[in-house]
């Protein structure tokens, strides 16, 4: 059904069909009505690309955002879902692109081909050409995380600086003098990863702020990385009593690398991070932690690109969060720290 049978059906042009539905040109009401009545019977739905050429808006948000390796984690999957379901709420639909960086042909579809109204990209680098590329367009865009000169953009961001410090701070005051950092994978590190350069930073300055004796550590994205990690970071220096991660996909196998060692949390280990609440939850004990606000970072892009979309000249705006760390009861004060022989469960 097209608008061709409408205009037959309705014994009216196919211009008048259009107008009508568009509402571009005034229509007399008895045409209206009488082309409604026609679109009625026949449950006609004008397609996409028809809404696209009639009010030059898709209806639809791009959201760039590539998997973390070969799968998208936990949390990646927590930010589709709140924004999909925000984008819901504004009469969106969303596109998912996995494209990570500019040259990708997904993500030149996204643009050549204008499938979309504006974009929301995650993942973000600190050097990043897609945000580049799209200032240097003009089109409409926002981003969940922050490049490294992130002044003049539209972008919600979570401060990995603040939040990783505030876990060193925390582990400090319980009396942790030898602590870990767990980080994400090596390729995104190398690769200029926001959030693993910014909490590395926030990590490695409270450490030295305090006078800890630190190591850090690239895991990756899954639970065998996880608990490698843990091995290895108990072979270079047994005496560490606690661990900050970023690294959520990972947290299963820190903690089963923990209890296969023998080191049992908290008593004889604290972990804490930075990582999604119902993430943290779905551990025993359940981890201390900042929480990640994954549906409200997408909910607030989401509501910052429709705002750019109505609102074409407005000045850009960002959103910074900070949320407090969590106190559940994977940290505890500093105990007596097992010596090397600790896999045999024994403890000085």
């Amino acid at each position: 059904m097209n608008i061709g049978e409408i205009a037959k059906r309705a014994g009216v042009s196919r211009s008048t069909v259009s107008y009508a539905l568009s509402g571009k040109r005034p229509v007399s009401e008895e045409t209206r009505w009488k082309i409604q009545q026609v679109v009625d019977e026949l449950g006609y739905r004008p397609s996409a690309s028809a809404r696209a050429l009639a009010n030059g808006r898709t209806s639809t948000i791009g959201l760039v955002f590539p998997p973390a390796g070969d799968h998208y984690t936990g949390m990646q999957l927590d930010f589709i879902g709140s924004v999909v379901e925000a984008a819901a709420a504004h009469d969106y639909d969303v596109l998912l692109s996995p494209s990570g960086v500019d040259s990708d042909r997904s993500f030149q579809r996204l643009l050549g081909e204008r499938r979309v109204d504006g974009a929301i990209l995650m993942e973000i680098r600190l050097e990043d050409d897609r945000v580049d590329h799209l200032a240097a367009l003009n089109f409409p865009s926002v981003a969940i995380g922050r490049t490294a000169h992130p002044e003049d953009g539209w972008w919600v961001g979570l401060d990995h600086t603040e939040l990783a410090a505030a876990c060193v701070h925390h582990l400090a005051d319980l009396g942790h003098r030898r602590v870990a950092f767990v980080n994400r994978p090596e390729q995104l590190v190398r690769a200029g990863y926001e959030s693993a350069h910014r909490g590395l930073d926030g990590f490695t300055k409270a450490a030295a702020e305090r006078g800890l004796t630190v190591r850090t550590y690239c895991c990756g994205d899954n639970a065998a990385s996880g608990q490698a990690c843990v091995e290895q970071i108990l072979r270079d220096d047994p005496a560490t009593t606690a661990l900050v991660t970023l690294n959520e996909a990972a947290l299963g196998g820190l903690y089963r690398g923990l209890a296969q060692a023998c080191r049992r949390v908290p008593r004889d280990f604290s972990v804490t991070g930075v990582v999604a609440g119902r993430w943290a939850e779905t551990v025993t004990p359940q981890l201390t932690a900042a929480d990640v606000p994954a549906a409200e970072m997408g909910r607030r892009a989401v509501d910052l690109l429709v705002e750019r979309l109505d609102h074409p000249d407005a000045p850009p705006r960002h959103h910074l969060l900070t949320p407090p760390i969590s106190l559940r009861a994977s940290t505890g004060p500093a105990g007596v720290t097992p010596t090397a022989d600790a896999g045999s469960g024994t403890t000085a």
